[in-house]
């Protein structure tokens, strides 16, 4: 490859102005051929800042590597709200189920260095903690140590472990 670009862009929301643009501009590929391709591949993501790489060669061919958003997006996503708490210990900005922590963490697995769903799931919630959200009206802290005490073993086991 001649080259190699790596930008976060809203799922689905790629233009052909920065931070793509500036960065393709140069480059032999057509711009708004790449942009219209990351548009389909990331629209599932629907606005949220996705990972995206494109590879290019000298001939103008591409390709284009989509990454998993950082867990803070997804848990923004999911939980509904922009910003996370100024004080993440006192003030609370979102609640999420244990489900939804479920979602985040299969979605995540494949990035984070947990070998099993249980603990990528931790990881999300250590995530969780940092930005002021809490797991079933519990600080995310008391959620993880009731995750390391088997009480939700139910719902956080890979189903191939099952």
């Amino acid at each position: 490859m001649a080259g190699t670009i790596e930008v976060l862009v809203p799922g689905g929301q790629a233009n052909p102005g920065p931070p793509l643009g500036p960065e393709l501009g140069p480059t032999p590929v057509d711009v708004q051929a790449v942009v219209q391709e990351i548009n389909d591949q990331t629209e599932a993501f629907d606005g949220t800042e996705v990972p995206v790489t494109v590879d290019y060669d000298d001939d103008g061919s591409f390709e284009i590597d989509v990454g998993v958003p950082p867990t803070a997006e997804l848990v923004k996503d999911e939980a509904g709200f922009e910003t996370g708490s100024g004080e993440p210990q006192k003030d609370f900005v979102a609640d999420l189920s244990v489900d939804q922590v479920k979602q985040i963490a299969e979605q995540k697995h494949p990035d984070l260095l947990a070998y099993d769903l249980r603990n990528a799931a931790k990881e999300v919630v250590g995530t969780c903690a940092s930005m002021g959200v809490t797991i079933e009206g519990n600080d995310a802290r008391e959620f993880k140590e009731r995750v390391d005490d088997g009480e939700y073993d139910d719902v956080l086991v890979d189903e191939a472990a099952a």
